[in-house]
C-alpha cells in the first residue's frame, strides 16, 4: 500500500507538471502580445518573461523534470508528441515542427508527458 507521503509527492509532482504546461502556454501567448507593443516597452516585459520562464525551469529542475520544445526541428513520427495536422500531408513530404501546442516533459526516468505539435512542409510559410 502506498504511503500518504508518497501519494502527496506524486500529487505535488503532477500539479507542478500541470502548472508548468499552463505556464508554458501562457508564456507563448505573452510572447505574441509582446510583438504588438512599442519598442520601448518590449524590453522590460521581455525581461520579465525570461525571468518567469527561468523560474519555471528552476522549479522543474528541482523535481528532475524539464520541458522540451521541438519547434523548427525536423518531424519524426517517433517523437514523443502527436501531430494535430499530420493528415494534411503526404508520406513523402519533408516536415518540420512549426508550433508546439504542448511541450514534451521529460524526467530522470524518461518521458513523463508527451506533447502536441503542428507541422508544416519544409520551406512552407504559414
Amino acid at each position: 500500500m502506498e504511503s500518504t507521503n508518497n501519494g502527496s509527492e506524486v500529487c505535488a509532482r503532477q500539479l507542478l507538471i500541470d502548472t508548468s504546461v499552463e505556464s508554458w502556454r501562457f508564456a507563448k501567448l505573452f510572447a505574441r502580445v509582446l510583438n504588438k507593443l512599442d519598442a520601448g516597452e518590449v524590453q522590460r516585459y521581455a525581461n520579465q518573461l525570461r525571468y518567469f520562464l527561468s523560474r519555471v525551469d528552476d522549479n522543474l529542475e528541482a523535481a528532475n523534470l524539464r520541458l522540451v520544445n521541438l519547434e523548427g526541428l525536423p518531424y519524426d513520427p517517433g517523437i514523443a508528441a502527436s501531430a494535430l495536422n499530420i493528415a494534411d500531408f503526404k508520406p513523402e513530404d519533408h516536415l518540420i515542427i512549426d508550433q508546439m501546442m504542448e511541450p514534451i516533459i521529460m524526467g530522470a526516468e524518461g518521458l513523463v508527458k508527451s506533447g502536441t505539435v503542428m507541422l508544416k512542409k519544409v520551406g512552407q510559410k504559414l
